[in-house]
């Protein structure tokens, strides 16, 4: 009997760059991808298959006015949140397809989060704020968060919310404090809970959160991941690391060929264990606290752009398509995005030495 494929290739993928993916808080196969070509992709990862080798069933697309920069899944799989090239947060019912704008910046909205803890959702555009929602509660007008740089990256925590900036700035905020202030429609913004500077020298790329709630790790576009705990003390300060990553050997002098940290996902599971995505073709996974390389992926064909983990950590979704790391003038994704899904090994992921 054949070994059960490991790794497959989504059927029906975006036409064009993949800016984002995401998998349901209550359903393994139920995923998210947010593109260029203005749609966000439904799809069921399990259901199907094509003749040509494909898999999985494409359940709906819902169109947008510009490209579709993030999507996240709100309280259930039943409803999304996206971040608009048009500078609109939209909700999305992805039972009916009837969208609802929750807030319009004065800019493109980079990221959106949902912290399904607190009720809220964020948004975070270059117009250099953030947007607090409440979707639950219409009645409450979005709370606009001012920031002091261009944000790049987000991710939340089950308590804590980290937002990466230009000029190296890192603002972590905490969620209570956050729903605190869209409730009491506090006139004076919420501070940050902590402010700190990038342990990376160039351009933040991703940020992830450790499911623990511990901490966070960064990634940039000169090949490095920086991992970092929110206790401030001096013992756990002195934990923080950065590490080279995603670099390859040049063929013509052997010097490395320097790639984009384009994604990082950490598993809701094993939560010292996460991924990272590159302009160099690969995905690898990673142990935060043993600080080592798990494993390296087979090479894919375009750089990886978006990466998420299924809630149950069963299965890593990973989105491909040209980077601008050849240098190409007429960029051209059309045609080249493709999704693939690997379902983990029983112990594929779990740090060494952790046993079960």
């Amino acid at each position: 009997m054949a070994p059960p494929v490991t790794q497959f290739e989504l059927a029906q993928p975006p036409n064009d760059a993949i800016s984002a993916l995401a998998f349901a808080p209550d359903s393994p196969s139920r995923l998210l991808a947010a593109s260029w070509d203005k749609n966000v992709y439904l799809y069921d990862t399990l259901q199907g298959s094509g003749g040509d080798g494909a898999h999985g069933t494409l359940v709906r697309t819902f169109e947008h006015r510009a490209p579709v920069m993030d999507v996240c899944f709100g309280a259930d799989g039943g409803e999304a949140f996206t971040a608009g090239m048009d500078w609109q947060v939209r909700r999305v019912d992805l039972a009916t397809g009837e969208q609802t704008t929750l807030s319009k910046h004065a800019a493109p909205v980079r990221r959106v989060v949902y912290s399904r803890e607190h009720s809220l959702l964020i948004s975070a555009s270059w117009d250099g704020t953030l947007h607090v929602h409440a979707p639950g509660n219409r009645s409450l007008a979005p709370l606009a968060v001012p920031l002091p740089g261009k944000p790049h990256a987000m991710a939340a925590s089950p308590s804590k919310v980290i937002v990466a900036m230009t000029s190296r700035l890192v603002h972590i905020y905490d969620l209570s404090a956050l729903s605190d202030a869209l409730a009491s429609s506090s006139p004076e913004p919420p501070q940050p809970w902590q402010q700190r500077e990038s342990s990376l020298k160039f351009l933040t790329r991703a940020v992830a959160a450790m499911p623990s709630d511990a901490g966070y790790a960064t990634s940039s576009i000169e090949g490095r991941v920086a991992v970092e705990w929110f206790d401030a003390s001096a013992e756990s300060q002195a934990r923080k690391y950065a590490f080279k990553c995603h670099r390859q050997p040049s063929s013509a002098d052997g010097a490395d060929v320097v790639y984009p940290v384009n994604a990082l996902a950490f598993h809701p599971v094993h939560g010292s264990t996460f991924a990272s995505g590159g302009g160099d073709a690969t995905v690898a996974l990673w142990d935060a606290e043993a600080k080592r390389r798990m494993k390296v992926y087979q090479k894919f064909a375009d750089s990886v752009a978006a990466l998420a983990f299924s809630a149950d950590g069963r299965y890593l979704a990973v989105g491909v398509c040209p980077g601008f790391e050849t240098g190409m003038e007429n960029y051209a994704g059309e045609g080249r995005a493709r999704i693939f899904v690997r379902e983990l090994g029983e112990n594929e992921a779990l740090p060494k030495g952790k046993g079960k």
